[in-house]
């Protein structure tokens, strides 16, 4: 096996590794970030029902509105099991986070800062197409 071969033999693994863990932790954090974003949304549209809606729309829609809710305190009340104040307190969360920064500290030192970034880029490419395709798809 020749230097090249090697090379792209642990770029292959370091992918492999940063793409697994990094679904991994994912799966934790984006539970977060949609709660941020579902609130962003729920004020939008409660601001929009307060418009030009007729009284018996306003009704109809309003039980939508109370189910997002719910469904937004749900996931809250999930996040909350994972994170107490701003502080990660379940220990999967915790190794997944510490895993994928050791990872790449790993790809840095193998494969550089152009590695790391195209290693991400990758990543974020396949998950972004993963949603697109899955939406398409139904």
């Amino acid at each position: 096996m020749n230097n090249q071969d090697l090379k792209n033999l642990k770029k292959r693994y370091c992918i492999w590794l940063y793409k697994t863990t990094k679904e991994n932790f994912d799966k934790y954090e984006r539970k977060f970030t949609q709660v941020d974003i579902d609130k962003d949304i729920m004020d939008e549209m409660e601001k929009k029902l307060l418009g030009s809606y007729l009284p018996h729309e306003k009704e109809v829609l309003q039980k939508n509105i109370n189910d997002f809710h719910e469904y937004i305190a749900n996931k809250e009340k999930a996040c909350s099991e994972l994170r107490n104040q701003d502080k990660k307190i379940h220990p999967d969360f915790i190794f997944s986070e510490i895993k994928l920064d050791a990872i790449e500290t790993v790809i840095l030192k193998e494969l550089g800062r152009r590695g790391l970034e195209e290693i991400k880029s990758l990543y974020e490419k396949e998950m972004t197409e993963r949603i697109l395709k899955k939406t398409t798809e139904h």
